[in-house]
């Protein structure tokens, strides 16, 4: 990082929530490699873990028995953000935690407390090792990871905006049936009893439903450096 302006700001630690479809993890990579910053997604985390739950045969229809074995796979994140990695127990599952089947599973997994018990320590000591600072993003960080981040953006858009990102993500995916499942994960995220999907009281709402992903990446470094600005 050759920037002397990179390296003499302040470090800003930046939560970035909201439902998926918005756009959340193009936007928190760009800003983070734009501002010299960490990045982590914290998502592929949950992935990471319900993936080794999957492929050791643990029945994530049985919260007692992925609390138990919550403690186990070694989970450990990359924060570059032209290149972030995931591995578990030395395997990169970068590729695996994508698929139907981690994706289908993964709010139940991730609705049990002790798994997110463990994944929160994992986030808040990346954020905090992070030397000029880092982009978290999620759909608790602002509320239950950092709640003391420096800036909380909380990002939404349209279920139909949404679930076109998505599908386009998706090859061949099926638009009306993707915007039925971001919905019902809407739901799911938003009502579980431990760190549910929700806006922070402190966080900035950008509406990304009629904006390009370049004008989205542009609002947030703009509020990144007015708070590094006021720092």
């Amino acid at each position: 990082m050759e920037n002397g302006a990179a390296r003499t700001a302040p470090t800003v630690i930046v939560a970035i929530d909201g439902p998926s479809g918005t756009g959340k993890s193009s936007t928190s990579k760009a800003v983070a490699a734009k501002l010299g910053l960490s990045y982590l997604d914290t998502g592929a985390q949950y992935r990471a873990i319900t993936w080794w739950m999957v492929s050791n045969d643990i029945d994530v229809t049985d919260p007692a028995a992925i609390a138990s074995a919550a403690g186990k796979p070694e989970i450990i994140s990359g924060t570059d953000p032209s290149a972030p990695t995931i591995t578990v127990d030395g395997i990169d599952v970068a590729g695996p935690i994508r698929t139907q089947e981690v994706t289908s599973k993964v709010s139940a997994v991730s609705a049990v407390p002790e798994v997110r018990a463990r994944i929160t320590e994992l986030q808040r000591t990346l954020a905090a090792s992070a030397a000029d600072g880092i982009v978290v993003e999620g759909r608790d960080i602002g509320t239950t990871v950092l709640p003391d981040a420096d800036l909380k953006i909380f990002l939404t858009a349209s279920p139909e905006a949404r679930a076109a990102r998505r599908s386009g993500e998706l090859k061949g995916a099926d638009v009306a049936a993707t915007r039925e499942a971001l919905i019902r994960r809407d739901a799911a995220d938003s009502s579980r009893k431990t760190s549910p999907l929700a806006k922070a009281d402190d966080a900035v709402e950008v509406d990304t439903s009629d904006l390009t992903l370049q004008q989205v990446i542009e609002c947030v470094v703009t509020l990144v450096e007015e708070k590094r600005a006021a720092e």
